[in-house]
């Protein structure tokens, strides 16, 4: 009889174990999360303002600090602008009109008349392979941060891994980190085909393409970078520790004297 209530008593007390586990879970469940932190009316006011000034839309979530309190955001953060986005995509394809028809028109002039295609192959194949390189890992050496290195940027991109709609803080707050990777590839191809001017009808087409890959991994990444990179050796714009305070927005020194120099 006394083993029979032992048993009893155990089985009662698993069963009760069984049907109270669910609803502790449902009660732990239940138990309401510290609510999120709300914007104010005058931060929202503030995010916006800051598209019409190509500002920073965190800033009027900043404490004392200049900490944002955890979960605090507006709409407006870490979205892109649609004027900002339609202008860049504007200027890459004038950009890259530039080197196809415009570049490769403009050196075919130069040549003999039985060169003239020769010289708009060797734009047009310059054109894929820098595509390539920098999708593989072009953008992310010039563009990247993680190897905190003043002359090349990190691996954090390769193959365009990360590169996404939302802006990347450390170049634009409006502009798509995508389309900010495209405008800057326009630069990356014209700055190579401006060498073909000093070797038209002088080099064969795959000794070109050798040497315009070898050129791209040795002078033209490491220069941009070192020019517009955030950790760059001469970027006085976002780099407070740039060792030459430059300020190079049109390229002048990545595009025009790399090129020229090279030539």
């Amino acid at each position: 009889m006394t083993k029979l209530l032992q048993t009893l008593a155990t089985t009662g007390m698993a069963a009760w174990a069984m049907l109270a586990s669910p609803l502790c879970a449902q009660q732990a469940a239940a138990t309401p999360s510290a609510p999120a932190a709300t914007p104010t009316l005058e931060q929202r006011v503030a995010g916006l303002e800051a598209y019409l000034t190509n500002g920073d839309p965190s800033v009027p979530l900043k404490d004392k600090d200049g900490n944002i309190p955890n979960g605090l955001t507006t709409p407006s953060v870490g979205t892109p602008g649609p004027g900002h986005n339609a202008w860049m995509m504007t200027s890459s394809a004038l950009v890259l009109f530039m080197t196809l028809p415009g570049l490769a028109l403009f050196y075919g002039g130069l040549v003999r008349k039985k060169n003239v295609l020769s010289v708009l192959a060797q734009c047009l194949g310059i054109t894929g392979l820098v595509t390539i390189l920098w999708w593989a890992f072009g953008y992310s050496l010039v563009f990247g941060k993680n190897f905190n290195n003043p002359f090349y940027g990190g691996s954090e991109y390769f193959f365009f891994n990360g590169v996404t709609s939302a802006p990347n803080a450390d170049y634009s707050f409006w502009v798509s980190q995508n389309v900010y990777a495209m405008f800057q590839l326009m630069f990356a191809i014209i700055t190579p085909a401006l060498i073909v001017g000093a070797i038209a009808e002088r080099i064969k087409y795959t000794t070109l393409l050798i040497f315009i890959g070898c050129w791209m991994l040795l002078v033209y990444f490491p220069m941009a970078h070192m020019d517009w990179g955030i950790t760059g050796f001469m970027n006085g714009i976002w780099n407070p520790n740039a060792t030459v305070k430059a300020i190079d927005f049109a390229g002048g020194t990545v595009v025009h004297m790399t090129s020229g120099w090279s030539a």
